[in-house]
């Protein structure tokens, strides 16, 4: 992870002139500007026309008045090098190249996209292959094809590699103002990195949403996240796409069980940055971001006036970790005072319809409640089809809400369980009134859980290590424990043996023993056979011995750890993006079948452990199970974090480290690493 030139985006963002090249998208272009009412300077340039959309045209960008602050270039790809280089002679601040046939066509055109990066030099350019880029706040679109938004004082920004989801996510009829929308294609020059850091200096950008099939430069993705985070721009993340690591073949667990997306989710994490998995989830936590901010906790109480509707909204939020808090007796006596005797004062409540099209009842309720401590209030309510009749009801307790949301200056939100049942012009009546509009149920519990998260989230750096650009290889098992145990891991008691006789003599001092074949390339012992348990008298210990030793140099004779509590994975792997990071989770030969790990970027705290140790399944097993004993929770704690000193130690050189399984014992017993894989890189001349 290396840090690259950060480039200064305002002229090509914030643009107060635009030179046009192409035939059919550059009209496109110029009709998108005129249609937002952009009030710069537009200057197309084509070598043959005269006019285009009315406007002079300039025979060649040498000919342009000034020199553009950005130009959109629709043509073909070869032709875009000559313009760009061109651009950058004239002082152009910035060009969006919107052409394919560069890096993402395979060889050739990355050799192109290299001519095009030397033609652009120090010069932005956005792209290539890719829509270019929307600025409702000024009018400014160098984009040329439809799009749904409209001209914005204040909004969110959104930044895609993908052009058509930026396209339907302009389409939305969520309430949402936006304020940027960027797509940035093959990310030849400009990457997110720069986008955020220019965006995050906008004062009218409320919020970040980033669309990321590839991060690119972590180190350079972490300052702009962070100097964003100063500069109090939330950021949102929706990752797809997968990397070939999650599929190639791996020589340990750790490699497969703490694939790239896992990793990148540690990344996320521990940046501030919250990650949805949807688009719907995406647009709504923005639109919570952008009116409300980070929230401080998530607690929520709901209010509805059918019990369906309020087991909905509880079975949810219990699945997405969303609490909703109990009342006090304080807070139970004030509502009931306000509701019909037969109404059940409780979190989620259902006030029932006895008073539905009283506005002041309702406002004295909705007001009882809101005074109660949670973060967010929220009403469930859907509205009807305009041909079902007369909507004056909701918009009764619509009011209500207001009137309670403005006297407590609490946040309010309405829930509608069907996106389709809050139509846009009514989202946008309750976003100018204070009133968050959640389309979904399940969205808006994941925007409060987003919001929350960023609130209460302490980010921290991410290391960028340098790393050897040797050949890797691995170490024998009882190299590997060697050198744990000088950081401080627990290794169980045992001896190599060349020679039956050694081997007959160490099962004598060691008691319970495990005999192992040991050899570099032996990375899964149980499978390969080269493994034998608790072998009995002499005669079967020489058998034993002469069966492993064919399958390695030595065998190694090691002490069993007798019914531990549980047994562990501990592991640290080189990603090629984010670099190490830290896996934890269920280990011995369930590790791949359970699947239960957690990931963290490296350094983590102790507490950042213990934190994931708590979220694992069989978090319930190392605190005693079904009367089971408790494991030796301070063990396994400074063995994870021997392991990561292990790590960090060797962090130019380490490819890879696996410990599995790790065995916890019961408290005051300790925590052995009962078998460990390392791989390192030889260091460079």
């Amino acid at each position: 992870m290396t840090s690259t030139q950060q480039h200064d985006l305002t002229r090509l963002l914030r643009p107060r002139s635009i030179a046009v090249l192409g035939g059919s998208w550059a009209h496109a272009m110029i009709d998108q500007c005129r249609r937002m009412d952009f009030a710069g300077d537009i200057w197309p340039v084509h070598p043959e026309k005269r006019e285009m959309q009315g406007l002079f045209c300039f025979r060649s960008i040498e000919e342009l008045p000034a020199a553009p602050d950005v130009a959109f270039v629709g043509v073909n790809c070869l032709l875009t090098i000559e313009i760009v280089a061109a651009l950058r002679a004239k002082g152009a601040g910035g060009a969006v190249c919107f052409a394919s046939g560069f890096a993402e066509a395979g060889a050739e055109g990355a050799e192109l996209q290299d001519r095009l990066l030397e033609a652009a030099g120090s010069m932005p350019i956005i792209g290539p292959n890719c829509y270019g880029l929307i600025n409702y706040l000024d009018g400014a679109l160098l984009w040329p094809d439809v799009h749904g938004g409209k001209r914005v004082e204040r909004g969110v920004a959104i930044v895609t590699q993908s052009s058509n989801l930026a396209i339907n996510l302009t389409m939305q009829s969520r309430g949402l103002p936006i304020a940027y929308m960027l797509t940035l294609g093959n990310q030849a020059m400009i990457g997110m990195a720069d986008v955020i850091r220019t965006l995050a200096d906008d004062e009218r950008v409320s919020a970040i949403g980033l669309h990321i099939e590839g991060v690119g430069n972590a180190a350079a993705f972490a300052q702009a996240a962070h100097a964003a985070r100063a500069g109090g721009k939330p950021l949102v993340v929706m990752k797809s796409g997968s990397s070939a690591q999650a599929v190639e073949m791996t020589l340990s667990h750790t490699a497969s069980l703490a694939g790239s997306d896992a990793v990148a989710d540690a990344f996320f994490r521990r940046l501030g940055l919250a990650r949805v998995s949807s688009i719907p989830a995406f647009l709504e936590s923005l639109k919570l971001l952008h009116l409300w901010g980070a929230l401080p906790a998530a607690d929520l109480v709901s209010m509805s006036c059918s019990g369906g509707e309020a087991s909905i909204i509880a079975d949810s939020a219990e699945r997405l970790g969303v609490p909703m808090p109990t009342f006090c007796e304080e807070d139970i006596a004030r509502i009931r005072g306000t509701v019909k005797p037969l109404v059940t004062v409780s979190n989620p409540f259902d006030y029932h319809t006895f008073d539905w099209g009283d506005g002041d009842r309702l406002s004295e309720t909705f007001t009882a409640v809101m005074r109660a401590p949670q973060e967010v209030t929220a009403l469930v309510l859907d509205f009807p089809k305009p041909e079902a009749g007369r909507a004056d009801s909701w918009e009764i307790t619509v009011d209500a809400l207001a009137t309670a949301a403005a006297k407590t200056r609490g946040r309010a939100a309405v829930i509608a369980t069907l996106p389709e049942c809050l139509p846009e012009a009514r989202a946008n009546s309750m976003m100018a009134r204070g009133i968050l509009p959640f389309l979904g149920v399940e969205e808006a519990l994941n925007a409060i859980a987003a919001a929350a998260f960023i609130g209460q989230a302490v980010p921290a750096a991410v290391h960028d290590i340098p790393v050897s650009g040797g050949a890797i290889f691995a170490w024998d098992e009882a190299h590997s424990k060697r050198a744990l145990a000088e950081q401080g891991l627990a290794v169980p008691d045992s001896q190599l043996c060349r020679d039956a006789d050694a081997a007959v003599k160490a099962v004598a001092r060691l008691g319970s023993v495990a005999m192992k074949a040991v050899n570099a390339d032996l990375t899964h012992k149980t499978e390969a056979g080269a493994v034998a348990l608790n072998p009995k008298g002499e005669a079967e210990v020489r058998t034993v011995f002469a069966r492993l030793l064919p399958l390695g140099d030595a065998v190694l004779v090691e002490r069993m750890i007798e019914q531990p509590v549980a047994e562990l994975i501990v592991g640290v792997r080189r990603d090629p993006v984010f670099g190490l990071h830290l896996l934890i989770g269920a280990g011995g030969i369930l590790a791949e079948l359970l699947e239960d790990t957690a990931t963290l970027m490296l350094p983590a705290s102790r507490v950042d452990i213990e934190a994931a140790l708590a979220g694992l399944k069989i978090h319930s097993l190392l605190c005693g199970w079904r009367g089971r004993p408790a494991a030796d929770w301070r063990a396994l704690v400074d063995a994870i974090e021997a392991t990561q000193t292990f790590a960090l130690a060797n962090a130019v050189r380490l490819e890879e480290l696996e410990i599995n399984p790790l065995m916890v014992c019961e408290v005051g017993q300790g925590a052995y690493a009962v078998d460990a894989l390392v791989r390192m890189r030889e260091e460079e001349a």
